[in-house]
């Protein structure tokens, strides 16, 4: 049986990026979504993984018009203005590696912390965008040090989370989503443009996903096809 029922409310976290605004579209022409709600540092109850404490503030201020059936967290950084990722061991620095964490793991994992407080207990789903990159077992090209350590490091915070849910939350299902290639700011230095899809079919792709989530499911790691990605 799936989780997310027929009529449910959503919570895009990351709203303003490019796959978060095509969540957002996506959700409000969708007439089984009764409201969404999108936040990012700009927004009303701003969410900033440079600054930890709003994570916790923002969800105390949501929760005020909680509880959620859904909740997406489209945040993460592969590359800056001022470095791009690794492409040999020589290329990595502990000033990449502890942002790429600080925004790809800490940020999520806390996001999951106090924003699974507005999960509704009845049936919900939150999902957390990782990458395949992050898994180990599908590792064969090797670089991107950073990047593929933070996705891994996420991809653990998820499936420790999701067992403990499991026993307070057992109708939610917390997963790890693999968006794929995107033409996005994200992928543009990997010719995202010409290899990537349009964001707004990579959130109906991975909308479909969520919608046919049972509580089996909580803890896996899904790729935008369906696909269960090993970790």
């Amino acid at each position: 049986m799936t989780l997310l029922p027929p009529s449910f409310r959503a919570l895009v976290i990351g709203s303003s990026g490019t796959i978060g605004a095509a969540f957002m579209q996506l959700l409000q022409d969708n007439p089984a979504c009764t409201e969404v709600v999108g936040i990012h540092r700009k927004s009303d109850y701003p969410i900033d993984y440079q600054d930890p404490e709003t994570i916790e503030s923002s969800a105390k201020a949501l929760s005020l018009i909680a509880p959620f059936q859904l909740i997406i967290n489209t945040i993460g950084v592969l590359h800056t203005k001022d470095w791009m990722p690794e492409k040999k061991l020589a290329d990595l620095s502990s000033a990449k590696l502890i942002e790429l964490i600080k925004i790809n793991a800490i940020g999520p994992a806390l996001t999951i912390q106090h924003f699974a407080k507005l999960l509704d207990t009845k049936n919900s789903v939150m999902a957390t965008l990782s990458a395949k990159v992050g898994s180990i077992e599908d590792n064969r090209l090797g670089g991107w040090y950073s990047y593929r350590a933070s996705k891994a490091a996420l991809n653990m915070l998820i499936k420790t989370a999701a067992i403990e849910l499991g026993r307070t939350k057992p109708k939610t299902a917390l997963i790890a989503l693999h968006p794929g290639t995107v033409n996005s700011r994200l992928s543009q230095p990997f010719r995202g443009e010409q290899i990537g899809r349009p964001a707004l079919d990579a959130a109906s792709d991975m909308l479909k996903v969520m919608q046919n989530l049972g509580k089996e499911d909580s803890g896996c790691f899904f790729s935008y096809s369906g696909e269960k990605l090993p970790w």
